[in-house]
């Protein structure tokens, strides 16, 4: 008999509302105390959202308020600046 398909979990980017397979996507968590960090192992609790390893939908999540009406938080000037500096690293074209 052949192999079954593996099951690939799929969630949507906030940004730009593609779908694609979590391992391809970043989940940042919102933690108990209100700072929303990047969790790379995606086991972090706590409420998530997801975006394309992409500057642009970095900048469209950061820039329209996405990620805190997502993540019903209000993000401070310095986690702000971490998560942008953190969306500036990645690649801007839409190769991921």
């Amino acid at each position: 008999m052949g192999r079954k398909n593996k099951h690939m979990p799929q969630r949507t980017c906030v940004a730009c509302r593609q779908k694609r397979d979590k391992s391809d996507l970043v989940r940042l968590v919102c933690t108990n105390d209100g700072v929303v960090e990047v969790d790379a192992s995606a086991r972090k609790p706590g409420r998530g959202a997801y975006l394309c390893p992409r500057k642009s939908c970095w900048e469209i999540g950061l820039g329209q308020n996405r990620l805190e009406r997502l993540l019903r938080v209000k993000l401070s000037a310095g986690n702000r600046q971490f998560l942008a500096s953190y969306g500036d690293a990645l690649p801007k074209g839409d190769q991921i």
